[in-house]
């Protein structure tokens, strides 16, 4: 017993430093592997209908994977290319603006507003000018500008690179699960040493978890796009199809969000237009967020998880906390299996020890007083004889004896 405990100890440390090891060897990749078992997750079903008709799970993985590195490229190179020539043009305003004469106008038009006209006033009480120390700000700003993009150039190429090793290794990542996922569920499962009713409630809570919270982010971006992109439609923003598609995609940040892109084309309405069309687009959007977010949000999501709205928002506030952009998935996740071993726990536990039929003291007393005493003498039928020769003691021969 004693070498079998050693050999026990010895297997589990071993197991336990092999696997941190592993970690650490996927520690890097750890992220763009969980972004290709979500999108995984999320394609299943898209795999199965198209492997119906192909017969063949290889092919139907590398369509499906070409497929998606095209959604994501062919947008991405566009959206890069919309944003540089949106860059030149704001580059080209500014550079207008810093002009005298377009200075004077801004200037002009800052005296005109209560705020602005207080600040002339103070400024002129300390001996200064608000012209002078407005082309003092934008002289500041595009110096620092400059420096920025000098500085950071290196690091922005750099991050560009590591993104595209990271994005090569998820659709790397993304082909093998949807050809071998399937196994690797089964075993991953098979390892677990639970009762099979026990693993599909922990593995299909998993499951339908991670399906509902990607249908459900992809479902309220999508809202958000269009509803905001209407807003800036009506107001008269220009590129207003290309802002929508920006602020659907900030919406599937977890900080920020399409704030990043409706309060600066807000800001800009208030300036070139009037701060009516400012305050409509400020309205509309919080009013489309306020129902998108609180309500929409919440029950697509919780359509497949079953999670009560205050443990899913906990789930995404506290899974962004603690791990990152992917805690949008995780923490809904853990909350969703915490809540599935309890019903394992109570299936297989608690109703058992309640169905137990409950033995009390007084019972098993009385129980006892009814039984027959034991006897101080043995009876001949049951206990031996001290003579096992003597036949006349012998109770099965005793009519034998003459």
């Amino acid at each position: 017993m004693n070498q079998e405990r050693i050999v026990q100890v010895f297997f589990f440390g071993f197991l336990a430093l092999i696997t941190w090891e592993l970690y650490l060897v996927f520690e890097p990749f750890l992220m763009p592997i969980a972004w290709a078992i979500l999108l995984a997750f999320l394609v299943h079903p898209v795999l199965i209908e198209l492997d119906r008709y192909i017969h063949s799970r290889t092919t139907t993985a590398l369509l499906i994977t070409v497929v998606v590195a095209l959604g994501v490229v062919l947008p991405a190179v566009w959206l890069s290319d919309r944003v540089v020539i949106e860059a030149q043009n704001i580059y080209g305003e500014l550079s207008n603006l810093s002009t005298k004469g377009s200075l004077d106008r801004f200037t002009a038009w800052l005296r005109e507003t209560s705020w602005g006209a207080r600040a002339a006033d103070m400024l002129a009480r300390r001996g200064l000018k608000l012209e002078d120390e407005i082309r003092t700000v934008f002289v500041q700003a595009a110096k620092y500008m400059r420096d920025y993009a000098i500085e950071h150039g290196g690091s922005v190429a750099s991050n560009l690179a590591g993104f595209l090793l990271h994005f090569a290794i998820a659709l790397l990542t993304f082909f093998y699960l949807l050809r071998d996922g399937e196994s690797y569920y089964e075993g991953v499962r098979s390892l677990t040493p639970m009762h099979e009713e026990d693993k599909a409630a922990v593995f299909d809570t998993l499951r339908a978890t991670l399906s509902s919270v990607m249908r459900g982010l992809m479902l309220t971006a999508v809202l958000d796009g269009v509803t905001i992109g209407l807003g800036y439609l009506v107001c008269g923003v220009p590129y207003w199809a290309f802002l929508a598609l920006l602020t659907a995609a900030a919406g599937l940040l977890p900080f920020g969000g399409t704030t990043m892109v409706w309060v600066p084309v807000a800001i800009y309405l208030a300036y070139a237009t009037s701060w009516a069309s400012a305050i409509e687009l400020a309205v509309w959007s919080m009013i489309a967020l306020a129902i998108i977010d609180n309500f929409i949000k919440p029950l697509a999501m919780r359509h497949g998880t079953g999670l009560p709205t205050v443990a899913l928002f906990f789930g995404l506030a506290g899974g962004i906390e603690a791990y990152g952009p992917i805690g949008i998935f995780a923490g809904p996740a853990v909350i969703s299996v915490f809540a599935a071993l309890l019903r394992v726990y109570e299936r297989t536990y608690t109703k058992d020890f309640v169905e137990r039929p409950a033995v009390s003291i007084t019972s098993t007393a009385s129980t006892l007083r009814q039984a027959p005493e034991p006897s101080m003498y043995p009876t001949p039928a049951t206990e031996p004889s001290e003579h096992p020769g003597d036949p006349s003691t012998r109770p099965e021969l005793k009519e034998d004896i003459p």
